[in-house]
């Protein structure tokens, strides 16, 4: 079943119900401990955007705050967003200790609580790619970027570790139908059709390493911490489990480029710039 078949009623019912589900799925696990490991996809993302001290940035889906605090280092005035609240508490102890001054907001990523026009730009690593409806999350990201402003996003791409991650969950616990897949915001071909009015979009393949002391053990720390991941392993038996674990171990040791016993997986992002 595609977007197409799917009654416009329906279509909204499902995604509202796919939201509630993924809201949950983040507020379980602790997704800050993965968080504060991938900081530098959010710096390369600021620099990439060439981001000016005083600017207004929004940080949508922000998560504990890697872009907002990218944000705030280079003197920008942020406002940091996303629709789980203790993640919203992680990324003010951490802008605290740091000593920024940020304003953190509940909000959902596909109904911004924003004038229009009201922001110098968007940011989000690795945050809104995952809204259900994709084509309002792009188009509430376009809405409160001033013309001439731009959106920054990193966006793990399909072919990359984490696609394929999700792929391999997806085995185990099938997508909706009708709803696309979070990685389409990875490849520039959807890109344009979600940013149809953008003046440019600039898009640069990069690659980020997971790194860990041995697959197993960044197993663990994801089946732990990782939200979708947590939620997959808790709804399987335990032979549902022990398969999707050991998919998961074949999955890295086709990409650890490691040879030591540890881990170093690369995996793909695009690093996207959209001008308005």
């Amino acid at each position: 079943m595609t977007d197409a078949t799917v009654p416009v009623a329906g279509l909204e019912a499902l995604l509202g119900a796919l939201k509630m589900k993924q809201q949950a799925a983040w507020a379980s696990g602790d997704y800050a401990v993965v968080g504060n490991t991938i900081p530098l996809m959010a710096e390369l993302l600021c620099e990439a955007m060439d981001v000016r001290s005083g600017w207004k940035v929004l940080d949508v889906a922000g998560g504990n705050g890697n872009a907002t605090l990218a944000a705030a280092r280079r003197g920008c005035e942020v406002i940091s967003t996303d629709y789980v609240p203790a993640l919203l508490e992680a990324g003010r102890r951490r802008v605290d200790a740091e000593g920024w001054k940020v304003e953190f907001q509940e909000a959902d990523a596909e109904n911004l609580p924003f004038a229009e026009a009201s922001f110098d730009a968007a940011i989000s690593t690795v945050g809104v790619m995952f809204a259900p409806n994709q084509e309002r999350a792009a188009a509430e990201l376009f809405r409160v970027v001033r013309p001439g402003g731009k959106i920054g996003l990193a966006n793990w791409t399909p072919a990359g570790f984490v696609g394929q991650m999700f792929k391999v969950l997806g085995k185990y616990l099938p997508p909706a139908a009708g709803v696309k897949p979070p990685s389409l915001w990875g490849t520039e071909a959807r890109l344009k059709e979600l940013f149809p009015e953008a003046a440019e979009i600039r898009a640069e393949v990069r690659n980020f390493n997971f790194r860990s002391h041995s697959p197993e053990r960044w197993l663990q720390g994801f089946r732990k911490f990782y939200g979708p991941m947590h939620k997959a392993f808790g709804s399987l038996d335990e032979a549902g489990q022990a398969g999707l674990a050991a998919d998961l171990l074949e999955l890295v040791a086709s990409l650890n480029r490691a040879q030591d016993g540890t881990m170093v997986v690369p995996s793909e992002y695009l690093e996207v710039v959209i001008s308005k």
